[in-house]
């Protein structure tokens, strides 16, 4: 009895015009069973069922435990805290200190290049890894200030501060502004698990990003290395170089400082890199004296600095970093002004990109260098609550640091709880060390900044890594630097994912797909032809016979070799007017017209007509059709042709996960084209390697998946070919196969046994030891009709197959059928 809704269904398909499937045509006719798996197995016949969207939507509802589970992976750190153990703490200290005085001077730069006060880079380095440890799920990466998201958040504050109603507002405000709504914007993706958004962006696009903005950044800093002012370094920057090189002759002292400091930089990195090849022993050590690097530049330069300024404070001989406030001076709630929000909001995109991509991309990297994976979601919700909190107590915005991740990671790190380390080093400097900071020369400064971006250029090998695998994705790469240069970096990673998207939409559009062509091949280790075990060698390949010696098969190439095999391979059709067909990136709206008109040209190109076109008059002629040229060849008979006629078509389904409406009623009217073509005949449609229940569905309401009825009612009795799977257990052809092994050896036995007894002169009478002849066929017979199998798909679409092979089988075998009985008819008239 039909349910309620069920009624109430057809009930208002009735009234709305709407014709419902019949659910009796989806019994099996059993006249289209010659010789299936039913015939045997009736009572295990496999009819597949197309899914609703009742059982869709009940697979989107989360059950209880997924709802526990989501909670739970909101706070990864519950999973490790109750296994910490003294030799993690050891790495985390270690590691913890390292990072710490690493990013103390890291952070105050960079907060120069955000057009904030030093200060600030202080606040975000703490609250950065004193709030990822929480929420994280990477033990390597660095959370904090970085170079090129502080240059955005620079140019962000610089635009929001020109406007007039706007230009009173601090810095630090606008900032703090921009962390907690670019905060949010992560935050929420993070939480709907949405952390796929990022393989949006490529790594050609990632790449020239980092490159542009590392040279920009870098181009920035030549200002404050020179001592030079009287231009902006917050232009283009082939503008600040060019104005750069224009005012060298006015450089100051600030250069001494600035250049000297940058060569040490590079001479201490690359001695000490150059004696940790030469003494592997020690490399442990001499990677941290590499670390420490920036950190003895600054203390030595400040050194000088003070010893050459303690007596000119209020007028130094060159730019210095000034009064550095003790404590959390600037701790309160962020200001969220909608005239503030409303100024910044066209840059909103380029933050969010940059918090996201940078980040997600070094915690994978780094992730799988050490043997762990990363939830690129959570990884999400911890930038988002770090940008979102970090603003209470005056941070600005922040993500995930390539360098101080790298150092981190060879520093031993063993879970995030290392960053506590880090926040307590920070913290310390915030109240103990400011005094210090108030020599520091701004040239120095500058050459940490260019020392440090310097890393963020992608090398040369690494292009030509590029043009190996893909010479136009060269091309994105060129533009993205070029434009960062040239204009804006943020233009540069627009330019990038714009043609990178292009690039892609264009191969899905003319994804054309190829025809496949049918070759028998045999497998070969070495000289020797084996059979489906590696270990059945059946001799040599040169000398065996083929046909009968060892077992073949066949595989399907394109007729065009378009997938680099080997051009002396020589392909064929699986029989005349059978095409095979597979599509190449997939079939939706988008290429379905490409893809399909390639197809009927094809099939066109290589058939003619079941019979001649003829019209009553020759104004009732298609105007897009002309017709055969008045030329005395092309009036000729047409059994010149020598071309098939269309049989069948086997479309492979195997790169084909899902089709939408355009492309199944694209597929519709192509059936249609071609059974015009082929008409008085019909024309098979087998689909083979079909992936997702709802691509069976959506070709199912097309018509496709069972056999099309002839016009002129000359109907043969299809032949439904079926893969077939054996049953495991006891039923299996392994354990049958057993079976009648042990059978035969117990009549062996048994026989050996009863000739034994008659020589000792025993009855040979007894049932018991006596075989009666044909016992052995009989127990075979019985362990052969023991075995069973189950079809794969459904018995009530014998036009789907489950690969190319059963595919082939079943046009030839329904094509041979069908002339067999057309011949058979036509010499009965």
């Amino acid at each position: 009895m039909s349910s309620f809704p069920t009624k109430t269904g057809h009930a208002l398909a009735k009234i709305l015009g709407i014709k419902l499937e019949d659910p009796s045509k989806q019994a099996i006719n059993s006249t289209a069973r010659e010789g299936s798996i039913l015939s045997f197995q009736s009572g295990d016949s496999f009819v597949e069922g197309p899914p609703t969207a009742s059982e869709w939507l009940h697979g989107q509802i989360p059950a209880r435990q997924e709802i526990s589970t989501y909670v739970a992976s909101l706070f990864p750190f519950l999973s490790w805290t109750g296994h910490y153990n003294l030799q993690w703490f050891a790495g985390d200290i270690i590691a913890g200190i390292t990072i710490g005085a690493v990013v103390v001077p890291q952070g105050m730069a960079y907060a120069l290049l955000a057009k904030l006060e030093p200060q600030f880079g202080l606040y975000s380095s703490f609250m950065g890894v004193m709030i990822y440890w929480i929420f994280g799920t990477s033990k390597d990466i660095s959370i904090g200030p970085v170079a090129v998201l502080s240059t955005v958040v620079g140019s962000v504050v610089e635009e929001v501060i020109s406007y007039p109603d706007t230009k009173d507002v601090p810095p630090y405000v606008i900032a703090s502004a921009l962390s907690v709504i670019a905060g949010c914007i992560v935050l929420g993706i993070g939480l709907l698990r949405c952390g796929w958004i990022v393989d949006l962006i490529s790594i050609t696009s990632l790449s020239a990003f980092m490159t542009g903005s590392a040279i920009t950044i870098a181009s920035g800093q030549l200002p404050a290395l020179m001592g030079l002012t009287g231009f902006s370094n917050r232009d283009s920057a082939y503008m600040v170089i060019i104005n750069t090189l224009r005012h060298l002759p006015e450089a100051r002292l600030d250069a001494a400082m600035g250049l000297s400091a940058l060569f040490f930089l590079y001479l201490i990195r690359f001695t000490l890199t150059s004696a940790a090849e030469r003494f592997p022993s020690h490399k442990r050590v001499i990677f941290f004296m590499n670390t420490m690097r920036t950190v003895v530049v600054i203390l030595l330069y400040t050194m000088i600095s003070w010893l050459v300024n303690m007596h000119h404070r209020s007028e130094p001989l060159f730019n210095i970093l000034g009064t550095v406030p003790k404590g959390f001076r600037n701790a309160s709630v962020p200001v969220l002004s909608s005239n503030i929000i409303s100024r910044f909001g066209s840059h909103l995109p380029a933050t969010v990109i940059v918090m996201l991509v940078e980040h997600i991309a070094i915690s994978k990297s780094f992730g799988r260098v050490n043997n762990y994976s990363i939830d690129p979601s959570q990884e999400m919700v911890a930038i988002g609550m770090t940008n979102i909190l970090g603003p209470f107590l005056g941070a600005y915005p922040s993500t995930g640091s390539f360098s101080r991740t790298a150092i981190q990671s060879k520093a031993g790190v063993r879970n995030p709880a290392a960053g506590i380390i880090t926040g307590l080093v920070v913290l310390l400097a915030i109240y103990l060390l400011t005094a210090v900071f108030f020599y520091i020369p701004s040239a120095t400064l500058a050459a940490v900044i260019i020392h440090a971006v310097g890393d963020l250029i992608t090398p040369p090998n690494t292009v030509y890594q590029f043009w190996r695998v893909s010479p136009i994705e060269v091309f994105v790469f060129f533009v993205g630097v070029f434009v960062s240069i040239f204009a804006q970096i943020e233009d540069g990673l627009y330019a990038t994912v714009a043609i990178s998207a292009a690039i892609l939409i264009y191969r899905i559009l003319k994804a054309r797909g190829r025809f496949l062509g049918k070759v028998r091949v045999h497998s070969v280790l070495g000289d020797y032809v084996i059979g489906d075990d590696h270990k059945d060698i059946y001799g040599d390949y040169g000398t065996f016979n083929g046909a009968t010696e060892a077992p073949a098969r066949n595989i399907y190439l394109p007729l065009d070799h378009g997938d680099g095999s080997n051009p002396e391979v020589e392909l064929e059709n699986p029989y005349p007017g059978v095409f095979i067909y597979r599509f190449s990136e997939g079939f939706n709206y988008p290429n379905a017209n490409f893809s399909l008109d390639y197809l009927t040209n094809f099939i066109f190109s290589q058939t003619k007509r079941s019979s001649a076109e003829t019209f009553e008059r020759a104004g009732d002629r298609p105007w897009s059709n002309p017709g055969p040229r008045k030329s005395a060849k092309s009036r000729q008979d047409p059994e010149i042709d020598r071309r098939p006629t269309l049989k069948a078509i086997i479309l492979d389904f195997s790169s084909v996960n899902n089709v939408d409406i355009t492309s199944v009623q694209r597929l519709i009217d192509v059936r249609n084209q071609l059974d015009l073509y082929a008409s008085p005949s019909v024309v098979d449609w087998h689909v083979a390697c079909i992936n997702n229940r709802w691509t069976k569905r959506a070709l199912t309401a097309g018509g496709f998946g069972t056999p099309t009825k002839t016009e002129d009612g000359m109907h043969h009795r299809w032949r439904s070919i079926f893969s077939v799977a054996e049953i495991g257990g006891k039923d299996s052809a392994a354990a049958v196969a057993e079976v009648a092994a042990n059978e035969r050896e117990l009549q062996a036995t048994r026989s050996a046994v009863g000739r034994l007894d008659e020589e000792m002169g025993h009855s040979s009478d007894s049932e018991e030891g006596s075989s009666k002849p044909g016992d052995e066929k009989a127990q075979e017979g019985d362990a052969k009709q023991r075995r069973r199998g189950a079809v794969v798909h459904g018995l009530n679409k014998p036009l789907f197959h489950v690969d190319l092979t059963s595919a082939v089988q079943s046009a030839i075998a329904n094509v041979e059928a069908r002339e067999e009985f057309r011949a058979a008819a036509m010499s009965a008239f």
